[in-house]
Parts: C-alpha cells; sequence; structure tokens
C-alpha cells in the first residue's frame, strides 16, 4: 500500500507535464488523441522488458554487474520496436489526420523515443531495485507505469514542441 500510495500521488507528474503544455495542447487539439497511444505503448513496451529481466535475474541469467550491457542491449531493441510501431504509428495518424502537418512525424518519432526510453527505464529500475535491497517484482511494474507514463508524455510534447510549426 505505501509503494502504490506513493506511485499514485507521483503519478500527478503527467497531470503536471499535460498542464505544462496546455497551449502547445490547445494550438493542436489532434496532439491529444494520441497520449493513450503513446502512453499505452510505453507502459507495454516497459511490461514486457520489466517481466523478461525479473525472470533473467531470478535464474541468474542477469547479474548486477551486468547493467550497462543489459540497459544498451534493451535501447537496441526499444529502437528496433519502437521504428516498427513509428512506421505504424506515422500510417495510422497520416489515414486519420492526413498529410497537412508534421503530426504523423510527431507521433512516429515520439514512439520510437518512448519505446527506447521505456525498454532502458525497464531494465535499469528492478536492477536498482534489487541494489537496494526492495523486491524488484513489488515495485518495478508500478514504477515503470508511472515513470514512462509522465516522461513519455513529456518526450512527446516536447518532440512536438521542437517538429511542429504551428506551436
Amino acid at each position: 500500500l505505501v509503494w502504490l500510495v506513493l506511485l499514485f500521488v507521483g503519478g500527478s507528474i503527467t497531470s503536471g507535464v499535460l498542464e505544462a503544455f496546455s497551449a502547445e495542447l490547445g494550438a493542436v487539439v489532434a496532439l491529444s488523441f494520441y497520449i493513450p497511444l503513446l502512453i499505452g505503448t510505453g507502459g507495454n513496451t516497459g511490461s514486457q522488458t520489466v517481466s523478461m529481466i525479473i525472470r533473467g535475474m531470478t535464474v541468474n541469467d542477469i547479474r548486477q554487474a551486468d547493467i550497462f550491457r543489459v540497459a544498451r542491449r534493451e535501447l537496441i531493441s526499444g529502437l528496433i520496436l519502437g521504428g516498427l510501431l513509428g512506421l505504424i504509428a506515422f500510417g495510422r495518424v497520416l489515414l486519420q489526420e492526413g498529410g497537412g502537418d508534421s503530426l504523423p512525424l510527431v507521433v512516429a518519432a515520439s514512439v520510437i523515443a518512448v519505446c527506447a526510453w521505456s525498454n532502458v527505464i525497464a531494465a535499469v529500475i528492478p536492477m536498482m531495485a534489487r541494489r537496494f535491497r526492495i523486491d524488484p517484482a513489488l515495485i518495478s511494474a508500478p514504477l515503470i507505469s508511472t515513470t514512462v507514463d509522465a516522461t513519455g508524455l513529456l518526450i512527446y510534447m516536447l518532440i512536438a514542441k521542437s517538429l511542429l510549426e504551428v506551436i
């Protein structure tokens, strides 16, 4: 319960990100249509990775000393997975919104960045939890979900701000 309450409070960071970028969301309302897609993709990617990392730690395939090797491998996997999902997202946004602005590129680039970021975070958090003598299975999935929601949204908004000329 303590962890969930702390994560619930931490989840308010997501609202803060939305509030900080309210002008951008107001200028390009269509940005808001793809927030669930990005947050869901980041959460799903992270959940899958964290499950594999915790399993690897449990059967001693992954040791604490492997943290940088594992993070690098997950970054590469996230970029590849994000690239494939980004292509699909690009096509979906293009069909739904048309090609009048850079929105398809914003969503695709965000999917790539969020998948890569989510994979790295999901690889590092359980290993850091174990280092601090916290059961990785207890904290990893909720912490990853909360972290990826807030940071994934921040990544999306920063990419949108840099690529969309309207903002």
